[in-house]
């Protein structure tokens, strides 16, 4: 998906997100609609550059770029085993934070300037003309590489080329492709002793749930879409959080959000690059790389924005990784955030801890597992529970990517396996037994079935097709409950409700079309929408950052 930066021991952590979506919605399919005119790359309220999602034609100033020259070589990866030793238990989390220092006054100004200046990326420099929807050098290495599939730079390192015989133009003066073969590092974690145990986690109790009946209600009206609007870009440089100046986020995806306390909004982004970043897409391990990051918002009036006011920090200027991960290809290369509630006090948050990134299939990526961890310093620092995690056996695991979403005594948890391409299942937990794994119940058959042996295998899908990376949530303003999701197959970021969680579900409704935003996955509610005013995030792979956009119901 992008150009190759860095060798192995950079390991690079592309987001869970930004994986599948750029290399299954071209940016120009033969479909897509008319381009929208050229405009100049946006300005923040500091004169900063900022990217710009939108398809546009190119600049009319700037002549186009030649067309690269055919390549007549054929690439033959051979991997190359590259033995690394893997402490186990490994490095306890780092919980180091500090209370900041208040913002200045004027937004303008940096607050750290002896840790940054204002020479990072920018945003010109996507492609020629300053057109950031238009990505620089060779198209297959910004929008993906066939060959390469979804697998970070990192994890993917620069392959080092092995001469081979080369054939001649021959009698016929037919010009015969060149062989090349690319030696691919792959990484082969050894466990060795060592580590840092945690101190262990008292088992929960038994609380095995009884069998309930849970018919699927009847279907309510489809949601329609009246308009749709950017509102602002809320990561990165020219951002109007302006996160590069402070809190060195220069490129990062997702923004799940949730209220983590009456007045403010927990901001959960993945993995996150900081000082020398730049466009396109993710960067490397020698750029500041945290596997996550989370922010604070209190702006009520969306229509402004999302306006974030600070990060859990580990040091000025510096936004924490929360969740740690032991950066290891084939191990565990990055830790993502999937979801996040609170209840009664105490945050909650998903993950799914990733393996590795599919080289060869668009979309598709293994985890180890999907779990919960919770903070009582309202998401400041956070712990992995022990019990409470679906492990991957197999790579056939239903709740790999998870959402979860309180509602009337209960927790519900929708998943689906690793990658975009498995249904949703759905599960259920009474709210004080949220970190129980033996109180939860897997829907099978309109029935809620106790988590017993391999019930979760036998969850029923709640709707027919596939799923990339849910948001699901239970609207009160309209009684209903709503889900988004990147639906490959229509290139669209979509919108379905229902009465009840289990269904019927409407049928998708596009919200973005990612023809018009190419390179464009996620797609997060904010719990803040209300009525027909639905406020949610998106990320787009070109600019690696986040966006929120304003979508009117009618």
């Amino acid at each position: 998906m992008t150009a190759r930066r860095s060798e192995a021991p950079a390991a690079l952590a592309l987001s869970s997100l930004a994986m599948a979506g750029i290399m299954l919605l071209p940016a120009t399919p033969a479909s897509a609609g008319p381009l929208a005119p050229w405009a100049p790359p946006p300005l923040n309220a500091c004169g900063e550059t900022g990217f710009d999602p939108l398809a546009r034609e190119p600049n009319p100033d700037v002549p186009l770029p030649q067309p690269p020259r055919p390549d007549n070589t054929i690439h033959i990866p051979v991997p190359v085993p590259q033995l690394t030793p893997v402490p186990i238990p490994g490095p306890r989390q780092d919980n180091t934070r500090i209370h900041p220092a208040a913002l200045p006054a004027d937004p303008c100004v940096n607050p750290c300037p002896d840790l940054r200046n204002d020479k990072s990326p920018k945003p010109e420099n996507l492609a020629p003309g300053s057109d950031p929807a238009d990505p620089p050098g060779d198209p297959a290495d910004a929008s993906g590489d066939p060959g390469t599939g979804d697998d970070p730079p990192a994890s993917e390192p620069t392959p080092e080329p092995t001469p081979a015989p080369q054939a001649d133009s021959g009698s016929g003066g037919i010009q015969l492709p060149h062989i090349q073969i690319d030696q691919i590092p792959e990484t082969v974690p050894i466990p060795v002793p060592g580590g840092d145990p945690q101190p262990p986690q008292p088992q929960p109790a038994p609380a095995v749930q009884p069998l309930a009946p849970a018919p699927v209600a009847a279907p309510v009206a489809p949601a329609e879409l009246d308009s749709l609007a950017l509102v602002n870009q809320v990561t990165g440089h020219g951002s109007t959080n302006r996160t590069d100046m402070r809190w060195s986020v220069d490129g990062t995806d997702l923004g799940i959000m949730w209220e983590s306390k009456p007045g403010q909004i927990a901001v959960a982004f993945g993995d996150t690059f900081g000082k020398g970043w730049g466009p396109v897409g993710a960067g490397t391990g020698e750029q500041d790389w945290r596997s996550n990051s989370i922010a604070f918002s209190s702006n009520r009036d969306l229509s402004r924005g999302l306006r974030l006011d600070t990060f859990a920090q580990d040091s000025r200027c510096h936004a924490a990784e929360i969740l740690s991960s032991r950066k290891i290809d084939n191990f565990e290369i990055t830790t993502i955030p999937t979801s996040g509630f609170a209840l009664n006090g105490r945050q909650y948050l998903t993950y799914m801890s990733v393996a590795r990134w599919s080289r060869h299939k668009p979309g598709m990526w293994w985890t180890n597992l999907g779990g919960l961890a919770w903070s009582d310093d309202n998401g400041s620092t956070w712990t992995k529970s022990e019990w409470a995690r679906w492990d991957n056996f197999f790579g056939q695991g239903r709740f790999q990517v998870m959402d979860m979403a309180p509602h009337k005594g209960y927790v519900y948890m929708f998943g689906t396996p690793n990658g975009r391409f498995g249904t949703i299942a759905l599960a259920r937990v009474p709210t004080d037994q949220v970190l129980n794994k033996s109180a939860y119940q897997y829907w099978i058959a309109d029935t809620w079935v106790p988590a017993l042996g391999p019930d979760e295998q036998l969850a029923t899908p709640i709707l027919s097709g596939t799923a990339g990376e849910l948001s699901v949530r239970y609207d009160k303003s309209t009684r209903q409950w709503q889900m988004i999701y990147l639906d490959l197959d229509r290139h669209a970021i979509v919108l379905r409700t229902a009465a009840e969680p289990q269904g019927a579900w409407t049928d998708p409704v596009t919200l973005v079309d990612t023809d018009d935003y190419p390179t464009t996955y996620g797609g997060y509610i904010h719990p803040w929408s209300r009525g027909k005013n639905l406020y949610f995030t998106i990320s787009a792979w070109n600019s690696y950052n986040v966006y929120l956009m304003h979508a009117v119901l009618k």
